[in-house]
């Protein structure tokens, strides 16, 4: 080897020493560095929030809506507090859209805290009915609701946390119901007591729990009463049950459809009210309602009469 190669040699060996100790340096630095970050992010105690949807509640519902609570559950477990910058929910059946929403500015989560945040939503059951032809009255449909929490978190900058939660409602349907038959108790013309006998025909896919009873009667044109009435029975899912009311009414004020129904003719009548019964989802309070029905009298067997006769 030639001695003008042995200059280049020991320059090269002399550069890569100077490179491994300055790539050390800048090692040993940036470690430092980071290190020193993670040690400050251990002490300060920054971490990323969760969140939970905990419970979804159904505080009302009838036959044109049901409203829905969602509680979200969030902790935060920084050592500052945190803005909750959006809520974006979406609430689905089967994939398809049954209502979204956006709430905005939803508050703060205090430090080393957590705070239950809940989400109004209302289902319109018409709205449902129209854009969705296959869903019918009485059924029940599974729905998914979807929640994005979108909140600012030193350290991290702005997160986004999905949730999602499944469960059913119901798109209730009116009972049917009919006077089947009247039967009188006590019969006088300043005042009769009679039974109204009932039948209740429960279209919905679900059982309903009766517990009260409100309701005003007609025969014919007149009025001849109505009343509270407090009784628990369970009317099946699309299914049939009984219950008797009592009613007090004066004979003399009512003219034919009276006479009618003790010479054995059936007479007009016409019903309306609700129904306080407790579902699966919780209470509801349905109307309930007959127009131009026909009842008649039905007679105690010390009358000559059969008790158990379901003709008409």
């Amino acid at each position: 080897m030639s001695t003008s190669d042995k200059p280049e040699v020991g320059e090269r060996d002399e550069k890569e020493k100077q490179d491994e100790g300055k790539g050390g340096f800048l090692g040993t630095v940036k470690g430092f560095i980071q290190d020193i970050g993670e040690k400050i992010e251990e002490t300060i105690g920054f971490g990323k929030p969760t969140a939970d949807v905990s419970a979804i509640h159904v505080p009302k519902i009838n036959l044109d809506e049901a409203d829905l609570v969602v509680d979200v559950l969030i902790k935060n477990p920084n050592p500052v507090p945190i803005p909750l910058i959006d809520i974006n929910y979406l609430v689905e059946s089967d994939g398809r859209k049954l209502v979204s929403g956006l709430i905005p500015d939803s508050g703060t989560i205090h430090a080393h805290g957590e705070e239950t945040i809940k989400i109004p939503v209302t289902l319109i059951y018409d709205d449902i009915k129209t854009t969705y032809a296959d869903i019918q009255p009485g059924s029940v449909i599974p729905y998914k609701v979807k929640v994005d929490l979108i909140v600012d978190v030193p350290v991290f900058g702005r997160i986004t946390i999905p949730l999602e939660k499944t469960g059913e409602i119901p798109i209730p349907y009116k009972p049917d119901i009919d006077i089947e038959k009247i039967q009188f108790e006590s019969f006088s013309f300043e005042e009769t007591i009679a039974i109204l006998h009932l039948k209740l025909d429960n279209k919905n896919d679900f059982d309903l729990g009766l517990n009260a009873l409100d309701y005003e009667v007609w025969l014919g044109e007149v009025r001849i009463g109505g009343a509270d009435l407090a009784k628990s029975a369970k009317i099946e899912k699309s299914g049939i049950s009984y219950i008797d009311i009592p009613i007090t009414f004066r004979p003399k004020d009512f003219g034919s459809a009276l006479w009618d129904m003790i010479r054995g003719k059936g007479t007009g009548y016409s019903m309306k009210g609700h129904i306080d019964v407790d579902t699966p989802f919780g209470a509801m309070k349905l109307p309930i309602s007959k127009e131009n029905g026909t009842t008649r009298l039905k007679k105690n067997k010390e009358d000559g009469g059969d008790d158990d006769d379901d003709e008409d």
